[in-house]
Formats: structure tokens, C-alpha cells, sequence
């Protein structure tokens, strides 16, 4: 049930230390509770050779707002822990533009849907941006390989789940934290 996964995670985020455990820890419950756990068994949800699998986490625009960085992440593989998109870039690029959840029940049906995972084209996913300060900082996302997977209850729980986030994240210094990460990352000074 999505309200179990949500009062999960929320007790999830309050409870982190770190900025970034703040989104790994929240997620991490989003990852193992969303999303219809038989869509892969419909025929024609999967390709040939995939598998299902979920990814979730968060990107956070980064600083001069040209880039967004994956943080907190559960599913993706480890070479892409710090995962940078245009700010732009695909779907999550219109979610931050628009500062609106989307919910893409199978990108298949969208041409524009960019593949940012290395190993595999999800096909089924939610995004829900992060406000502070009336600006998208960011957003989450939770997504599954098999077309189907997600649905408007599962985008209803993240988009629930996001403003505790946020706030969450701002509050153990995620700004500065992501300023100094980003640098890190990038060999960029912080």
C-alpha cells in the first residue's frame, strides 16, 4: 500500500544524518514498495532479453543550474553514482522546467524519452520535482524496466514524499553539501 510506503519513508528522512541519506534512505523504501509488482508478466511489458528492475533516487540541479546530479541513488549501477544531465535533458529536464510530477506509464509512447541509464532503457516511470523557495531544486524519480509498472497511485506517493525531501535535504545542509560534491565530482572548486 503506497500511504504504508510514504509514512515509510518520511520516517526514513527524518531519521538520516546526511544530506544525501536523506534521499538514499526515503528512496530506498519508494524503490521496494512502488510500482505494480506483475506489470513485467504482461506480455509485450518487456523487450527481448530484459528483465525487470527498478531505479530511484534524486536529481538535484546543480550549481550555475546547467546540470542536474544524481544523489541518493538505489538500482543504478555504481559508475553512475554522480550521474550529470543537462538541465534540460529529457523528461526530468521538463519536470524541473515546469516545476509539474509527470508520470510516464510507458516511454515507448513518448519519442522524446531520453535513456540516461547506462545499462538499460527503463520503461515505465515517475518524477516528481523538489520545491524550495518556489524553484524546482530538483526531483525525484522512481522508475522500472517494464512498461506498465507505474501508475497514478505511485506518482501520487512521490510527489506526497517530495516536499519532506526537500525540506529534509535543506535542513542537514544539502546546498552546500551538493556544492561541494558537484565540485568534487567535476573537479570544479566548490
Amino acid at each position: 500500500m503506497t500511504s504504508d510506503a510514504v509514512a515509510l519513508a518520511i520516517a526514513a528522512a527524518k531519521a538520516a544524518h546526511s544530506p544525501e541519506e536523506v534521499v538514499q534512505a526515503s528512496m530506498a523504501v519508494m524503490w521496494s514498495h512502488l510500482g505494480d509488482c506483475s506489470a513485467h508478466l504482461v506480455p509485450g511489458a518487456l523487450g527481448p532479453d530484459q528483465h525487470q528492475f527498478f531505479v530511484a533516487g534524486a536529481f538535484f540541479v546543480t550549481p550555475g543550474r546547467l546540470q542536474q546530479m544524481l544523489v541518493g541513488n538505489t538500482g543504478f549501477p555504481p559508475d553512475q553514482k554522480r550521474l550529470l544531465i543537462p538541465i534540460d535533458g529529457g523528461h526530468p529536464g521538463q519536470v524541473i522546467a515546469k516545476a509539474t510530477p509527470l508520470l510516464l506509464e510507458d516511454t515507448r509512447k513518448h519519442t522524446e524519452f531520453r535513456q540516461y541509464l547506462r545499462t538499460a532503457r527503463m520503461g515505465s516511470a515517475v518524477y516528481a520535482p523538489l520545491i524550495w523557495d518556489g524553484a524546482a531544486q530538483g526531483l525525484l524519480i522512481v522508475a522500472a524496466q517494464a512498461a506498465g509498472t507505474m501508475r497514478q497511485q505511485d506518482l501520487a506517493a512521490i510527489v506526497e514524499l517530495a516536499p519532506i525531501v526537500v525540506g529534509e535535504w535543506c535542513a542537514r545542509g544539502g546546498p552546500e553539501w551538493l556544492k561541494t560534491e558537484y565540485g568534487l565530482c567535476c573537479n570544479r572548486a566548490p
